[in-house]
This record gives structure tokens, sequence and C-alpha cells, in this order.
């Protein structure tokens, strides 16, 4: 009966409190729409400048195969200087060079290689190499239309066919979004927590609450299970923003993802409430949530980058960020479906982290004003 009187205090509290709302309900819209949108590493018309010194037939042939391309956006140079400038001023990401011998030397290009230079800006290596790769497909599908008009089969050729699980259409947002949404929960569980907490003990409402005659665990599970169905409803939100907003196709099972979801915000509101006992401030316990989950949610949890590409000292580190499993489970639930060799794994380092925080929770948090 005490429990349940808790609860309905908590509710009524958060009922009165717009900051619960807008942590759980607006901060998940906020998220999600922004770095939903903002953030991509789908790269889409790159600009790039074309010296083309070939024959007219030859260069409108190249610049038409270019310009086919969803990728890039043709601009044609006239000497290497003008591209060379194009690139200094942020005109164009790269230049593609087409020698006058172009023709002459693709009508045999058994004996010799028809040569072509393209200049890169790689002040950032990852377009760069995107870049590179479309220049190349293009130039590839050019040839190849090429040599079918002209019925030669020059050695070598290679018909490679790309088949592309998961993503077909190698959008980011199916592979940015599920890494949001546990960000997303991250934040949630634990400021939900923490900034209520906190402001209970700078208001002194704590102290009415110690002085009932409910016990510690009761105040705790009350809290818990208030900001638990918060965290529930803000992931239903989520998931139907992915879904209709961002359109990322869900495959795997509503039962694992809420499992999943629950083991995560366990740990969340553990953490929170870890934090508001230990600070029983707001602007700290505040602070303390965005350096423990925003930043390691972003940074190495593999929402963003490759774990695998990181220094291997650092993938141990990932190790000891919980939104890492929770990432990997969304992605993929979201992309692949229920493939149980990668979840099982997953909820185990979940449940882990889920124990050992409220564990700590629950040995720091005396029955005591000091």
């Amino acid at each position: 009966m005490r429990l349940r009187g808790l609860m309905r205090k908590e509710i009524r509290h958060v009922l009165r409190d717009p900051s619960a709302i807008l942590i759980a309900f607006l901060m998940p819209i906020v998220l999600l729409l922004t770095n939903g949108f903002g953030i991509s590493l789908d790269a889409s018309e790159m600009k790039l400048a074309v010296v083309i010194a070939a024959p007219e037939e030859t260069a409108h042939g190249v610049l038409q195969a270019l310009d086919a391309s969803p990728y890039l956006a043709v601009q044609r140079a006239l000497s290497t200087h003008d591209g060379e400038q194009a690139m200094i001023a942020g005109r164009a990401r790269g230049m593609l060079v087409v020698r006058d011998d172009f023709s002459q030397r693709l009508s045999r290009v058994t004996r010799w290689p028809a040569a072509a230079q393209l200049v890169v800006n790689a002040t950032d290596p990852n377009t760069a190499r995107v870049l590179e790769a479309y220049v190349s497909g293009a130039l590839q599908v050019w040839l190849a239309g090429q040599l079918t008009e002209k019925r030669a089969s020059p050695n070598g050729l290679v018909d490679l066919q790309y088949r592309d699980w998961f993503n077909p259409e190698l959008r980011s947002a199916d592979f940015i979004v599920p890494g949001i949404i546990a960000m997303v929960m991250t934040m949630a569980g634990t400021l939900l927590t923490a900034s209520g907490v906190s402001r209970e003990w700078e208001q002194g409402t704590m102290e009415s609450m110690l002085a009932s005659p409910a016990r510690m665990v009761e105040l705790i599970l009350a809290r818990l299970l208030t900001n638990f169905g918060l965290g529930i409803g803000s992931m239903l939100l989520s998931v139907l923003i992915a879904t209709l907003v961002f359109d990322v196709p869900f495959r795997g099972g509503f039962l694992v993802l809420a499992a999943a979801v629950s083991l995560f915000l366990m740990f969340a509101l553990g953490l929170g409430l870890f934090i508001s006992t230990l600070s029983r401030n707001q602007f700290v316990a505040g602070q303390l949530s965005f350096l423990t989950t925003m930043m390691p949610a972003m940074m190495l949890s593999g929402m963003l980058f490759d774990i695998s590409a990181m220094p291997h000292w650092l993938q141990v580190v990932t190790y000891f960020v919980p939104a890492r499993y929770l990432v990997s489970i969304l992605q993929t639930l979201f992309l692949a479906g229920d493939v149980w060799a990668v979840i099982l794994p997953n909820l185990a380092g979940l449940a882990i982290a889920a124990v050992v925080t409220l564990s700590a929770t629950v040995l720091v948090t005396r029955r005591r004003l000091d």
C-alpha cells in the first residue's frame, strides 16, 4: 500500500512538473528530427570540375556519364588552372582531367591505358574516398557502354554485380536513426531521475519523504517505476518517428525491443538516481548526466563511428559503455531482424550494466540527510 501511495505521489508530481514531460516526450522529437535530418553520411551532389582536352565526342560522352550519377554535380572547367581555383575556393570537391590523347589510347585499350587524372580535396578523407569511388564507377559504366558499342572485349574485363544486404538503398538514416533512439533513451532515462530527485533534495521535499514510514527501497522503486513508464512512452514515440518520418524499416520482434529497452532503462534510471544521490544539485546532476551518458553514447557506442576502426585500447573501453549494446541491438532489429547471435550477447551486457548500476545506487542511498 505504501508503494502504491508513493507511485500516486510520483505520478501527480510528474503531471504538475512540465520538465519531466518535456524530457520524456519533447526531447525525443527534437533529438530525432535534428540529428536524423542533420547527421547524414550520404554523399550527394558532390561538385566535380571536369577538364577535357579530348575530342568533343569523347568529352560529351564522359560528361553525360558523370551527369547521370545522382551523386555528382559536374561543372566544366576550361583549364586545369580554372579547376584548381575552383577547388581552392571550395566550389568543387575534385577535378577530373581527361588528356587530349584519351580517345586515341582508348581505341587501343588492349595495348595502351586510357589515362585520366582525378584530383580530390582530401581534407575529409572519407569524402575523398567516396568521391573517388563515384567518379571511377561512372567512368567504368561509360567505358562498358563504349566497349559494347564497339563490340570490344578486352582481356581482364570483369562484370562485377553488387548486392547490398540489410540496407539496399545505402541510406545513412537507416543506420543512424536507431542509434539516435539509443541516445534518446540514455538522456531521457538518466535526466528524468537525476533532475527530479536532485530537485527534491534542493526543495527539501526529500526530507519529508525520509521522515515518512516508507522504506528506502520503496522510495527508490516508486521513482524508478514511474520514470520507467515515461521512458517506455519515450521509446514508443521514438520508434514511431523512426518508422513514419524517416521510413526506417523495423524487421525485428517488438518483444525483443521491449526487453532491450527495459534493461537499458533500468541502467539509465539507476545511473540517474546514483548521480542525484551524490550531487543533490540540479545543475551538477545535469552536467554529470550529460558527461556520463550523452558523450559516450555519441562517440563510443557505434552510432556514428565504426568500433572496429578504433584503436584497440579504445575498443576495450567501449565495452564499459552500455549504449554500445543497445545501439547494436537496435540496428540489428531495425535492419536485419531477430539475429540472436547478435542480440543475446548484447542483452547480457545490458543486464550486467543494469545490475551493477542498481546495486551501486542501493549502496550509496542511505536514509539520512548528510
